[in-house]
C-alpha cells in the first residue's frame, strides 16, 4: 500500500503540477492594445512627480 501511495506521489503529483501550469498558460489572456496604453499611461502616473512639484524625500544608504 505504501508502494503505491508513494508512486502516485512521486510520479502522478509532478505531472498534475505541470498540466496545471499549462493550462494556466494556456488561458492566460494577453491585454489588447489600448489595455497596454492605459497601463502604461497609469504606471506613469504613478511614478511621476506630484503636483505640488516636490521630489518624494528619501535617503539612500
Amino acid at each position: 500500500m505504501a508502494d503505491k501511495l508513494w508512486f502516485i506521489v512521486v510520479a502522478l503529483g509532478p505531472l498534475l503540477l505541470g498540466g496545471v501550469i499549462a493550462y494556466s498558460l494556456i488561458r492566460r489572456r494577453r491585454l489588447r492594445a489600448t489595455e497596454q496604453i492605459e497601463q502604461k499611461e497609469a504606471v506613469e502616473r504613478l511614478y511621476d512627480k506630484p503636483e505640488g512639484g516636490r521630489e518624494p524625500t528619501f535617503t539612500r544608504r
